[in-house]
């Protein structure tokens, strides 16, 4: 992946000379590290994994929570958007509100919760495919939640492919960190530089994947350290 890729596959996206050093830089620093194969494999949110999401009462880059509502793709697309661009994804909690009271999903809006449909509807918002998992969690107290698990983009970054309610075509949306995690487009140099430098990761562990590549593979947090020991001074 070059600037030139990284601007066709992030159309709209004002790519200033400071990200432009810093891309350079990284595939610099690709060629002399080791990466590692990744892949998402679902999984189902039991009690213990949904206590563990909400024990800290306050929304993170990797969470988001809502009160019981229906599924509704104009309104969430934003949401799984943003949570496909973080480095690890992330997930929506459907059934708390915003000051972290537990309440649950009601049954009526359980049922719209049907994963083939939401699948069916995102795909007309995301370019390329965003993939998620949904599961009905129970907390401590009996509770039952939907637990939308978003995972991380597997080669390129996700972008926008239509306009929506809360989302515009051609825009990149993460959880930006200034401030209070929400979900956006992005705005600042420093979210863009973690998309990119994710994309540079996942790109050379799609060709060390298939051979294309000499380098061998390492872990993703190894290569990271090593992407931060290459842009300090910069």
């Amino acid at each position: 992946m070059n600037l030139r890729s990284l601007r066709r596959h992030l159309p709209g996206t004002n790519i200033g000379s400071f990200a432009q050093i810093r891309f350079r830089n990284t595939m610099i620093a690709l060629q002399r590290c080791k990466v590692l194969p990744v892949g998402c494999t679902a999984k189902h949110m039991n009690t213990d994994d949904l206590e563990a999401r909400l024990q800290g009462g306050v929304e993170t880059q990797s969470l988001d929570v809502k009160v019981s509502c229906a599924w509704n793709a104009e309104t969430m697309a934003k949401d799984v958007l943003a949570m496909s661009n973080v480095q690890d994804g992330g997930c929506i909690v459907i059934g708390v509100t915003d000051a972290f009271e537990r309440q649950g999903i009601e049954a009526g809006h359980k049922a719209t919760y049907n994963i083939d449909i939401m699948k069916d509807q995102m795909a007309g918002y995301a370019e390329p495919h965003v993939d998620f998992n949904v599961t009905f969690p129970v907390d401590r107290a009996g509770r039952e939640y939907v637990a939308i698990e978003v995972f991380p983009f597997v080669e390129q970054p996700v972008i926008c492919r239509r306009d929506g309610r809360e989302v515009r075509a051609g825009v990149v949306y993460y959880r930006n960190r200034s401030g209070r995690p929400q979900s956006a487009a992005v705005s600042n140099a420093l979210d863009m530089r973690e998309i990119v430098t994710t994309a540079a990761v996942r790109m050379m562990q799609w060709l060390s994947r298939r051979g294309l590549t000499s380098v061998q593979p390492d872990s993703e947090r190894q290569l990271r350290e090593n992407l931060a020991a290459e842009r300090e001074g910069l």
